[in-house]
């Protein structure tokens, strides 16, 4: 579009120059035509103005002249004819003269007077014939004399003559000015027109070269385009209106053993056979009649080298310019290997559901064997405790301490026991449970626990940290115990210190999750063994320097694993460690800890 708007500003601009050089001459030229015109006009005006003037005197002499001839004695009708000429030529003189004179009021008053004189002078001359005619000749020439004297017209005409002479000078000087204009109005036309020429010769240069180089480009990108299409390992066709071919790159020749590229060959002809299914031909067939795409057309081709192939044809109209006849891009995808791998893939899956299910089963199994085993060693514990109770009641004072010793070891060994099948089953109870989620406050959970596991302190002093925390969504029951786990062993190792520190964090990951932390300036633990941390029954201390059986951390683990986040901790011997844990961040857990759900 914006090349269009510059097209069409270049195009007014040429019309515009164009009119210029051609209009501008013509408009000067007219001009100074009309100049010389008026000009000629004025000079031919002051000449029939002063012819009219000089034939008044000429005429009015000539009458004189003629009857001064006829006092002397001679005497022919054509001296009688000059007398009497006069009056009426030089009536038709004046009035020629005053229409001449017509636009300049100076003159009219000149001319009116040379009227009066003229007819004064004309009467007293009629008056001289007459008195001739009488035979009084002194008095035709006192009357002669009269009229010389009395009309004297000389310097009226003189005076008439020279306002014409005197404007004729103002007029040549007005001319020659408008003269010297005109000329410098053509000097600057014609540079105006060398300098229009020579910028649309430089235009016409400029936009040449950026045709030639605009054409240079164009050439160069078909080459490319050819290039690449050529260079592309996927096969390319393209045919005409009657599915021949127009154009194929290389692969699609050395797939479907087309030997010279240039030549347009039938489509079903090549490949023996692999483009003739009737189906393949009505849908090309249908793109080039009703423009309609094909799309991932999945069928089998032997191929020249005897491969049956599976391929994907996709197929488009285009408008090839220059005709009015539509073309077919065709390109084809050998999807063999992908259907061999998915084929393969869809028999691992298969394979991998199998397992899947034994795991399953082996799972539930384990479950249930471990719920079992748990349920049958209670009834023999509690003989075990039972009978070691009863036994140290019925030997009263006559146990000695070795005696005692025994008793004692055996009903502490059967509590642990006991102690550990409760906790195994509650680790059994967090794999088959429901999860209810549902949103939450941590800060909430974290002061409850926090309450129940102070009462292991004793009378120690911690100093505690609890930053605020967010709402999650979660199970309430089983996050519960996983802060319960984690603020226990947090108090638990951090009873060998002077001053306990348990600091409770939760911010944002970078992954957006919410990660918590608990951390203590308890015992610590050595980083190798880090991974054993979240086993069952994996203990890094002795029981006597710190009682516990090694299965919280497990349990901590295995109710974030089910909420679809993970465990991780870090630590130092000596100095403390910080138990960490994420839970994925719900829209709706946002939504109540940014006050929205409100």
């Amino acid at each position: 579009m914006k090349e269009r708007t510059v097209l069409r500003w270049r195009l007014a601009g040429l019309l515009i120059a164009v009119l210029i050089i051609v209009a501008l001459p013509y408009v000067v030229t007219r001009d100074s035509a009309a100049d010389a015109t008026r000009a000629r006009d004025w000079v031919t005006h002051t000449a029939e103005v002063r012819a009219r003037a000089f034939g008044v005197e000429a005429t009015l002499r000539d009458s004189e002249a003629a009857i001064y001839a006829m006092l002397a004695g001679a005497n022919s009708p054509a001296l009688d004819e000059r007398a009497k000429s006069a009056h009426n030529e030089t009536v038709e003189l004046v009035r020629q003269l005053r229409a001449l004179t017509g636009d300049n009021n100076n003159q009219q008053v000149r001319v009116g007077s040379l009227e009066s004189m003229t007819i004064g002078r004309i009467t007293l001359m009629d008056q001289a014939l007459a008195r001739m005619a009488a035979g009084d000749k002194a008095g035709a020439y006192a009357s002669m004399a009269d009229a010389a004297r009395l009309f004297a017209f000389r310097n009226t005409l003189n005076a008439i003559i020279a306002d014409e002479d005197k404007l004729l000078a103002q007029r040549r000087v007005e001319a020659q000015r408008l003269d010297r204009n005109n000329q410098w109005i053509l000097f600057g036309t014609s540079a105006a027109q060398i300098i229009l020429l020579v910028t649309l010769v430089v235009l016409s240069e400029r936009q040449i070269a950026r045709r030639l180089e605009a054409e240079a480009v164009a050439r160069f990108a078909v080459q490319r385009s050819g290039l690449i299409v050529q260079a592309v390992r996927e096969p390319i066709a393209m045919l005409d209106a009657r599915l021949n071919t127009l154009l194929v790159n290389e692969a699609f020749g050395e797939l479907y053993g087309v030997e010279d590229l240039t030549v347009s060959v039938p489509l079903s002809s090549l490949g023996n056979g692999a483009w003739s299914a009737p189906a393949l031909l009505q849908r090309l067939s249908d793109v080039l009649a009703r423009d309609r795409e094909l799309w991932d057309f999945e069928m089998n081709q032997r191929t020249v080298d005897g491969v049956d192939r599976t391929v994907v044809i996709n197929a488009r109209r285009l408008e090839e310019p220059g005709t009015e006849h539509p073309a077919v891009l065709v390109t084809v995808s050998d999807i063999t290997a992908r259907a061999l791998v998915e084929q393969r893939v869809n028999e691992l899956n298969r394979q991998l559901e199998g397992k899947v299910e034994q795991v399953s089963d082996v799972n539930r199994e384990l479950e249930a064997f471990s719920y079992s085993v748990s349920h049958d060693l209670r009834a023999p514990l509690r003989h075990i405790a039972g009978f070691s109770s009863k036994l140290e009641t019925h030997l009263a004072e006559v146990a000695d301490e070795r005696a005692r010793h025994y008793i004692d070891i055996i009903g502490t060994s059967a509590r642990r026991m006991a102690q550990l099948i409760d906790d195994l089953l509650v680790f059994s109870r967090l794999g088959r449970g429901a999860l209810r989620l549902q949103p939450m406050d941590m800060q909430s959970l974290v002061e409850q626990a926090r309450a129940l596991v102070e009462t292991e302190a004793g009378d120690r002093k911690i100093e505690w940290v609890i930053a605020p925390l967010p709402i999650v969504v979660g199970d309430e029951n089983m996050l519960r115990t996983v802060w319960q786990n984690l603020l226990s062993n947090a108090i638990k190792y951090t009873a060998h210190s002077a001053r306990a520190r348990i600091e409770v964090k939760g911010e944002r990951g970078r992954s957006g999750d919410w990660e918590f932390s608990v951390t203590d300036n308890g015992a610590g633990f050595d980083m190798q063994y880090a991974a054993k941390l979240f086993g069952v029954f994996q203990r890094l201390h002795r029981a006597s320097e710190f009682p516990g059986n090694g299965i919280g951390l497990a349990n901590v683990r295995r109710i974030v694993a089910r909420h679809g986040g993970r465990t991780w901790a870090e630590g130092e011997v000596d100095h403390g460690a910080s138990f960490h844990f994420s839970l994925p961040a719900s829209d709706m857990g946002k939504a109540f800890s940014t006050g929205e759900a409100a």
